[in-house]
């Protein structure tokens, strides 16, 4: 564990279920020398320290207190006012909705804010660094050969494989993408579909209604479900994939397009979360209005229209993530911000 004297930083998780800002500090922290965690809920793998010891933490110099969560600013005004502890404050903004009086005015108490983009940005009353998300580069990589990262699943050779991957839900567009590769399988007979994720409980009808409906089509053989796969897996159906979608209807930021691009894969993504952003329309794929089958449809005709195209949005994809959305960078970005803190120039 860091020595206390060493700590520079503390990212609380108050939080003990799995979201998207637990794996944030999971990726994140081990990347940045004098950062811990606090909290429960993150694997032993993460510098951490237990929240006794962040609530008692010397007063021989100021330290960062790093919160994603009102919870987290709450507790890090009562450590800064209450026990006196020596913590600059920040706070990392995902939200891309009006904040409540109650979270407006926790913000207003925090010494610096980070924005996850700049949509995010736009919905705080005060000035935010924007720091993007970065991903792994090293670890979603493109394969040797496309047909090799395909026949390592099983899948048949010579098809061309679109897919997504997450939750299945309203939300996430899953019935958008079944619509639109219903429609895409019948105008192509190469074209298959992947929708790659789980469905819980209160969802699983929806699933069911949209596998009734892929039946009904008579493409059960060629749009599938693929059960919730490992994290340590989820690469190898990026790699096989020709091409990618993001269908969401709401989005807080979205990392699926970043991993995709990553691997190579060219992305047709929704003009929401921080996708507008990521995806660069017609170079690395293709950005369309949320909940519209139609528009889906035909960007996906047109990016297989041509077959220069997805070679050519490949390669620029992989360099676009390797250049700006590197997670080292991101992690840089961020001890920037630690630094103005710490020494005194709050942003």
């Amino acid at each position: 564990m860091t020595g206390a004297r060493d700590i520079r930083a503390v990212a609380p998780n108050l939080k003990r279920r799995l979201s998207g800002v637990t794996a944030t500090i999971e990726r994140l922290v081990p990347l940045m020398p004098g950062v811990v965690a606090t909290g429960p809920g993150l694997p032993a793998s993460v510098p951490h320290i237990t929240l006794m010891q962040a609530a008692l933490m010397k007063r021989d110099r100021w330290r960062v207190w790093h919160a994603r969560r009102n919870t987290e600013m709450l507790l890090g005004l009562a450590l800064r006012y209450v026990l006196r502890r020596k913590y600059r404050l920040l706070f990392t903004s995902a939200s891309q909705r009006a904040h409540t009086g109650y979270t407006k005015w926790l913000i207003s108490r925090m010494e610096a804010v980070i924005a996850t983009s700049q949509k995010t940005a736009n919905y705080l009353d005060r000035e935010a660094r924007v720091i993007l998300h970065g991903i792994d580069t090293a670890r979603f990589s493109p394969p040797d050969t496309k047909a090799s990262a395909q026949a390592a699943l099983g899948l048949p050779e010579g098809d061309i494989f679109i897919g997504c991957i997450g939750r299945i839900r309203h939300q996430k567009g899953t019935d958008v993408f079944v619509d639109a590769m219903i429609a895409a399988c019948k105008a192509d007979r190469r074209v298959r579909g992947t929708i790659i994720g789980r469905a819980t409980e209160q969802h699983v009808d929806f699933q069911k209604g949209l596998e009734q409906k892929i039946r009904n089509a008579g493409l059960h053989h060629r749009i599938r479900f693929v059960a919730e796969v490992p994290v340590d897996e989820i690469v190898d159906w990026y790699r096989a994939l020709d091409l990618f979608v993001a269908p969401q209807r709401w989005e807080g930021f979205g990392l699926t397009p970043l991993e995709a691009m990553a691997c190579g894969v060219p992305v047709i993504a929704t003009r929401v979360g921080a996708f507008e952003e990521l995806v660069v329309d017609y170079e690395t794929g293709r950005l369309i209005s949320a909940g519209d089958v139609d528009a889906m449809v035909e960007a996906i005709a047109e990016t297989l229209s041509d077959k220069t195209t997805l070679p050519k949005w490949s390669e620029a994809a992989r360099r676009h993530t390797e250049t700006n959305f590197r997670i080292e960078g991101e992690a840089d970005k961020i001890l920037s911000v630690y630094e103005d803190l710490l020494e005194g120039r709050a942003s």
